[in-house]
């Protein structure tokens, strides 16, 4: 089953009006992309590239220029309570303690109390965060405040997760934590998910697939199976053999080389 399907998608965005120095972009084109249930594909290409632009198309916070987007085999035409949207920065409401925060989106959805604080408290379980429910963000470390934010996001118990860099923002022992604990996840929940990342190894280490899309305007150009074994657990993953060539041929594909002259010239 597709879960998530982009069918021909561009977007173009048309110069500001009033500006005249303003310039329409083309951001992406004819992006065709089928994620299957259960799948964790992986979205890389160079900045700019249309990835994010992508991702909120298939959440449905903006609309395509052409083509079509679906969920479940429905057209998207606005937010989805079958999806869910993780950005990069945890986006925690800084006046409600981590077991709120949790809550919220079913408490807009009216879940009953109770049943609000026993799921909160399951999910704040699977991310060590149970000692903390009670403690409000600014008490808590970036890393820590991130898993609060990945527990959020699987409270709202979606079909699709869309993964916007979630874990950029952290230092590296941290993000191979979080990376472990996502990859758990989705291997128990059984949760489809579509991830941007500009760090090659985190796509290798947690997808089934990786999508390598071209500079802007963005179309996909290659897609890599990741034929390594233990997808729920990215630390072993990232010791196996074929990580290297792997990790090779993704960035002959991105041209990393002309990529940093073109930055340092």
């Amino acid at each position: 089953m597709i879960r998530l399907q982009f069918d021909k998608v561009s977007k173009y965005f048309p110069p500001v009006r009033g500006r005249r120095d303003s310039e329409g972009v083309q951001a992406i084109k004819d992006v065709d992309v089928a994620v299957e249930d259960g799948e964790v594909v992986s979205l890389i290409g160079p900045s700019g590239c249309g990835k994010s632009t992508l991702l909120n198309l298939g959440s449905g916070l903006d609309r395509p220029s052409g083509g079509n987007v679906f969920v479940d085999g429905q057209p998207v035409d606005g937010p989805s309570e079958h999806v869910a949207f993780m950005l990069q920065k945890d986006l925690l409401l800084p006046w409600r303690t981590i077991r709120k925060n949790v809550e919220f989106g079913q408490e807009i959805r009216g879940l009953s109390a109770g049943e609000r604080r026993d799921r909160a408290m399951h999910f704040l379980g699977l991310y060590h965060l149970d000692g903390f429910a009670n403690h409000y963000p600014h008490e808590l470390s970036g890393g820590m405040r991130q898993r609060a934010a990945l527990a959020r996001t699987m409270m709202m118990d979606p079909d699709v997760l869309l993964l916007d860099e979630p874990f950029s923002a952290l230092d590296a022992q941290t993000k191979m934590v979080l990376q472990a604990d996502l990859a758990r996840t989705l291997q128990e929940e059984k949760k489809t998910a579509f991830l941007i990342t500009h760090d090659l190894v985190e796509a290798l280490a947690l997808s089934d697939r990786v999508l390598v899309m071209s500079r802007r305007p963005g179309r996909i150009i290659r897609e890599i199976i990741v034929d390594i074994p233990d997808r729920n657990d990215p630390m072993k993953r990232r010791q196996h053999e074929r990580i290297g060539p792997m990790m090779a041929e993704l960035m002959s594909l991105l041209d990393i080389s002309k990529t940093a002259e073109e930055m340092a010239a």
